[in-house]
């Protein structure tokens, strides 16, 4: 009997897991994002001389954004790169700073396609802010200034979306202004 119990406690956890996670806007798509796809691949849109393509190269993720996602991927404009301390985007791109660089590139990755619209549902939604889940393992949240999405990370940085939906074949590119830092990478 007890055993009959755990799986139906088992069952209704998942399912209410389920639930919970339909209500992320990684997770819950509107029509128009799973519609909206452009005709080049994340990987083959991105301006293949800045620096986020140069990192995403180096990292190994060139690969994945150019595979069948769907991603919503945060690219930081050059001009973010500059503001991080002297040679911390330069170190990043060593060979044994790969992981390093992983970790803060996949920390610019949401799973899914999340439109602009779709994130300020999802504020609205949460009286002010939004939790977002990224594909490295942390989360942002979101929330609007002078009418403007804005992202903080995990050191309290805060991105401002400068550029949104710009539409591909395997999700979509927000462009930001500031690079965003996992809670693991510290200031760097």
């Amino acid at each position: 009997m007890t055993r009959i119990a755990l799986a139906l406690v088992a069952a209704a956890a998942l399912a209410l897991n389920a639930c919970d996670k339909a209500d992320q806007p990684g997770n819950a798509q509107s029509g128009e994002a799973k519609q909206a796809a452009g005709e080049k691949s994340i990987g083959a849109g991105l301006v293949q001389d800045s620096r986020f393509a140069q990192a995403a190269k180096a990292a190994g993720l060139d690969a994945t954004l150019a595979g069948p996602g769907p991603y919503t991927v945060l690219v930081p404009a050059d001009a973010a790169f500059t503001k991080l301390p002297a040679g911390t985007a330069d170190n990043w791109m060593k060979l044994e700073s790969r992981a390093q660089l992983t970790g803060v590139l996949t920390y610019h990755i949401l799973p899914g396609t999340i439109l602009a619209e779709d994130i300020g549902k999802a504020i609205d939604n949460g009286k002010g802010k939004a939790v977002l889940a990224t594909m490295g393992g942390g989360t942002l949240t979101a929330t609007r200034e002078g009418g403007k999405i804005v992202l903080t990370d995990a050191a309290g940085a805060k991105a401002t979306v400068t550029k949104g939906d710009e539409k591909h074949s395997n999700g979509v590119v927000h462009h930001i202004d500031t690079v965003l830092m996992p809670s693991q990478q510290g200031a760097a």
